[in-house]
């Protein structure tokens, strides 16, 4: 008591009226904590679930060494006939009319490739081995093997080569259905000739089609340096799992820009497969011509859809004509997933001949659903690259 009498009253108020006041502000702060999780955990649940963490290894040389020696360069050679006029030559000009003979020239190409297997079967572009009369593959550890051609599909820009060899380091093959934007990518290959090299990127878009580049387009684009030469190599993942073969790149130099394609290895497996039991590929077709639906269209066609493929044309005696279907129907959906017209057509792309399907129609603001069983698209169809519409 005389200790605390030794201090005014109004002090001993205000000492009261502190602690009031620090244990009352306590108190509610707990219970705005308290409140406050309750709308954490309402967000918590709606967000997406992290696939893995976040962390960037300090090195990427364990998966290099593991896929490396699977990256091969691939030279070919090409024998060309130099026929009719001869620009260069003086006698051209002295002679109207005159004409070189025909003279077979070599022409020489590099690129890359991937072994897949390790009894030599190797996966690379179309266009490294296109026309060549001879394949030479060279391995990292300097040596180097005649090789064959197996089989080539242009619509994918995929070919299928192989060496004599044996116990051969190969990549195990990934799934690019399960690429995600923002993924860590690895491109390996053989640009400008150097040798073997590794870039690092990342994946910067999937699905990409409409490029022009090739007949069926589902490009994954990455910004990991793909130059000339890295063409057939591979595209893997922090796991060193193929996840593609680089194709192409878009540049208005001619070099890396940072925009750069492969070739899915969902579809690359699919692909590879009939090249080695078959020699080629065999697709599926509907028998329609088709276009992307546009809001224009389908206010005009009375149809609620963001997106579909529009019928232009119903090929005579095709599956499509049998099945019912008809101009100006507006294509859905396939077996239930939704489909545009890029979308179908890598999808009808993918089936085996004689496969029936379910499509989901919209006619005159009418849903129908129509069985439709696929054949066989000819090989004179298949080489109509210059038609604008798509077909299917």
């Amino acid at each position: 008591m005389n200790r605390i009498s030794r201090y005014p009253a109004w002090v001993i108020a205000a000492l009261m009226l502190t602690i009031g006041s620090i244990t009352g502000g306590a108190i509610a702060g707990a219970s705005m904590v308290q409140a406050g999780h309750a709308p954490e955990a309402v967000v918590t649940a709606a967000a997406p679930p992290v696939r893995e963490a976040a962390t960037m290894p300090s090195t990427f040389s364990p998966v290099v060494k593991a896929v490396l020696p699977a990256v091969v360069n691939i030279s070919s050679t090409r024998v060309i006939r130099a026929s009719g006029m001869n620009d260069d030559s003086p006698f051209g000009n002295l002679f109207p009319g005159f004409r070189m003979p025909d003279r077979p020239q070599r022409q020489e190409g590099e690129g890359s490739g991937v072994i897949v297997s390790s009894d030599g079967y190797i996966v690379t572009n179309n266009h490294v081995v296109d026309g060549a009369t001879e394949l030479t593959v060279s391995f990292g550890d300097k040596r180097e093997l005649k090789a064959r051609l197996i089989g080539t599909d242009a619509k994918t820009d995929i070919a299928l080569v192989k060496v004599d060899a044996r116990d051969l380091p190969h990549v195990t093959l990934g799934s690019s259905a399960n690429v995600e934007v923002g993924d860590i990518a690895l491109a390996m290959g053989n640009p400008f000739g150097l040798g073997q090299t590794v870039t690092m990127g990342i994946i910067s878009a999937t699905g990409r089609g409409g490029l022009g580049i090739e007949d069926y387009e589902d490009f994954i684009q990455t910004d990991a340096s793909i130059n000339p030469g890295n063409s057939g190599g591979a595209l893997v993942n922090t796991k060193g799992e193929l996840i593609g073969i680089n194709t192409a790149i878009l540049s208005r130099s001619g070099g890396n820009q940072g925009v750069g394609f492969a070739v899915p290895v969902d579809m690359v497996r699919q692909v590879m497969t009939q090249l080695k039991d078959k020699g080629a590929v065999t697709r599926a077709r509907l028998g329609v011509y088709f276009q992307e639906l546009t809001p224009k269209l389908a206010s005009a066609l009375g149809v609620k859809s963001s997106q579909g493929a529009v019928v232009t044309e119903i090929v005579p005696d095709g599956p499509a004509a049998k099945s019912g279907l008809m101009k100006d129907d507006v294509i859905v959906a396939m077996n239930g997933k939704a489909v545009d017209g890029r979308s179908l057509r890598l999808a009808v792309g993918s089936l085996t001949p004689g496969t029936t399907i379910n499509l989901k129609v919209l006619r005159d603001s009418t849903e129908k659903n129509l069985p439709i069983t696929v054949d066989t698209m000819p090989n004179a169809d298949d080489a109509q690259r210059a038609v604008p519409r798509r077909r299917g």
